[in-house]
């Protein structure tokens, strides 16, 4: 924006420093002419009285001697008899015809002639009879201070428009900042910081833009803090079919089962009091390594896979793989995705995670030998599912990808199931980046025929 308006103002300062300056340049052409014409009319004028009263040579020589431009060789008297006055000039740079149609006019007449013009003032004398005096003008006398004038106009045409250009990236600089600053505080809020807000400054426009970003920031703030405390209320209240269920788990005795029960329930529960914890304190950017989640994750959902025979696999978890996101919400992407296999495929259908770390991106690749997902587009929207679940598991998945600038891909696996692909970019980008650089996504249908599952 700032070069934008500094080459509107010079464009439009330009054109009307050209406007005024090339007829005003012209007419100082003009005026340099006509006053080098004045000054030799005046002078060949200053003649006709001498030539009334006497004719004689030297009186005539003595006369145009006494003029600037006599002084200078280049004041000529034509006598009506042929001869020159003075002789020592050389003859007339004015040609015959000339001297005639000056005679015919009976005034001031100018001729272009060799070097310039000659100014011929006819004078009448007695008995009809027409002298001719003769001025010549080089054409350096017409133009005479003329170049010196249009680099003093230039100079200043171009002072002027220095001068506006100046004043208008002054004035895009001050935009340009409060635009930036205002756009920084925005990637600021929405890349978790929920405390930005602007100082207003600036034209009037960017002030209320301001305004308005503060006024919208603080109503997000009370939405999030409401929807946080609606989510930690409906948590609390599993509490007490929780405790109902503890109660029943007890009940069973001693055995392996009953054992495994117990446990179960005493796993929901932590799951339960991580999202009362989570939700009553809000968490801003945060980083953890996938490698430890996954490897969390897995050792989960194997003691599950065990019970129903399949098999489980985690590939390339052994080092470490940091990611700017935080650990709880990982592991909840990647616990909707295993959710979504033990639920939607047979018993015995094995599955494999592979975490692959490329340059600076990291993909989390969940793939299983079900039927496949028979409409990736459908699966992915929010509250949309085909097999009676909330619909809710792949976009879980899919923005915790998009949080980071990456993305969620769905294909066909190796094992004859699906694959799904999510993609975190390993450094955070602002807003605007990140979304240019999300890539669009593309899916593969699994062959007909197959039963099909989405969440």
């Amino acid at each position: 924006m700032r070069r934008t308006l500094v080459l509107v103002s010079l464009a439009v300062t330009s054109m009307v420093a050209l406007a005024f300056l090339i007829p005003l340049a012209l007419t100082v052409r003009e005026i340099a002419r006509d006053r080098a014409l004045t000054t030799a009319e005046r002078q060949a004028s200053a003649l006709g009285p001498v030539l009334v009263v006497t004719e004689d040579p030297a009186s005539l020589e003595r006369a145009v001697a006494s003029t600037q431009a006599g002084a200078a060789k280049r004041m000529t008297v034509h006598m009506p008899d042929g001869g020159l006055v003075p002789k020592s000039t050389g003859g007339s740079g004015a040609r015959p015809e000339q001297l005639a149609e000056a005679g015919r006019r009976g005034r001031a007449y100018t001729a272009r002639v060799s070097g310039g013009y000659a100014l011929l003032q006819p004078v009448s004398l007695d008995a009809g009879r027409t002298a001719v005096v003769e001025v010549f003008l080089p054409d350096e006398d017409l133009s005479r201070g003329v170049w010196k004038a249009w680099i003093v106009m230039t100079a200043v045409a171009a002072a002027l428009v220095a001068g506006s250009v100046a004043v208008a990236d002054r004035l895009g600089a001050r935009m340009i900042r409060s635009t930036r600053r205002l756009a920084e505080v925005a990637g600021d809020f929405g890349d978790g910081e929920l405390s930005a807000r602007i100082e207003p400054d600036g034209p009037p426009e960017l002030v209320e833009a301001g305004l308005a970003f503060n006024a919208m920031a603080d109503h997000v703030v009370q939405l999030l803090s409401a929807e946080r405390e609606m989510a930690a209320d409906l948590s609390h209240r599993l509490r007490t079919p929780l405790a109902a269920l503890r109660l029943n788990a007890e009940a069973l005795g001693d055995g392996p089962v009953a054992e495994q029960t117990r446990e179960a329930v005493d796993r929901i529960e932590r799951e339960v009091d991580q999202i009362i914890r989570t939700v009553r304190r809000p968490t801003g950017r945060g980083s953890c390594d996938a490698a430890k989640v996954l490897r969390d994750r897995i050792a989960f959902w194997s003691v599950l896979a065990e019970d129903e025979g399949r098999s489980c696999e985690l590939i390339g978890a052994e080092q470490s793989a940091s990611l700017p996101l935080p650990g709880t919400e990982l592991a909840a992407a990647v616990d909707a995705l295993l959710g979504n296999i033990f639920r939607h495929t047979a018993d015995g259908t094995g599955f494999a995670v592979t975490l692959h770390q490329g340059q600076g991106i990291t993909g989390i690749l969940v793939a299983d030998g079900g039927p496949g997902i028979a409409d990736p587009d459908a699966a992915l929207k929010r509250g949309s599912s085909g097999g009676g679940s909330t619909g809710l598991g792949l976009d879980i998945a899919r923005r915790a990808a998009e949080s980071t600038g990456g993305y969620l891909r769905i294909h066909r696996s190796v094992l004859g199931g699906a694959q799904v692909q999510m993609w975190f970019r390993t450094k955070w980008l602002p807003p605007a980046r990140r979304s240019r650089g999300l890539v669009r996504r593309r899916h593969s249908r699994p062959p007909e025929g197959r039963r099909s599952r989405a969440s």
